[in-house]
């Protein structure tokens, strides 16, 4: 079910989890996080609403110090914090109905981790009809061993910029752009 773009205009920027047990170990973490505040810092000059996602799970308890926002970023008051179980923001949250009342249709979106909570916001906006922009050089994640395979943080960044290049559906696109190159 795709949104009804004749009714919406505007777009976002969601920051995604950058939480200090989740981005703690992550990939170039103060280089990311830098780039993160400043696609913040552009969105508020430009008037672009910014949405905050925080994730809780069994490993990343609720009110803990660890399941709060990193000190770098800071929410301003009556910016919406969308409060998430699942790796998409979509599922069993409040989150559409934030996106209706401020009329968006094209979401900017950075955060952690790339090939979890990233991921599925972005695939899941674009199966709701979404246009959407990864920030390429503001999402990031953490190396691991899977299978005996090591999973390399930076190639699964670069992997996943790759899937969005100048990517077209019937009813919405995607596309990568660097924080740099944002509402000059």
């Amino acid at each position: 079910m795709a949104i009804n773009k004749s009714e919406r205009g505007g777009s976002a920027l969601i920051v995604i989890d950058v939480q200090v047990n989740v981005v703690k170990d992550a990939f170039e973490r103060d280089t990311k996080v830098a780039n993160m505040a400043e696609a913040v810092r552009k969105a508020r000059a430009a008037s672009i609403p910014v949405i905050w996602v925080r994730h809780s799970a069994e490993d990343l308890p609720l009110n803990t110090d660890g399941w709060q926002i990193v000190p770098e970023l800071v929410p301003l008051p009556g910016e919406p914090i969308i409060e998430k179980k699942f790796r998409s923001t979509f599922v069993e949250t409040n989150f559409e109905e934030v996106l209706a009342e401020l009329k968006i249709s094209h979401l900017y979106i950075c955060g952690a981790e790339t090939n979890n909570c990233v991921r599925h916001t972005s695939m899941s906006a674009l199966e709701f009809g979404y246009d959407m922009t990864l920030l390429e050089d503001a999402h990031t994640t953490t190396s691991f061993e899977w299978d005996g395979f090591v999973m390399d943080a930076a190639r699964t960044i670069d992997e996943q910029n790759t899937n969005f290049i100048g990517y077209k559906l019937p009813t919405c696109s995607a596309d990568i752009k660097l924080v740099s190159e944002l509402w000059n």
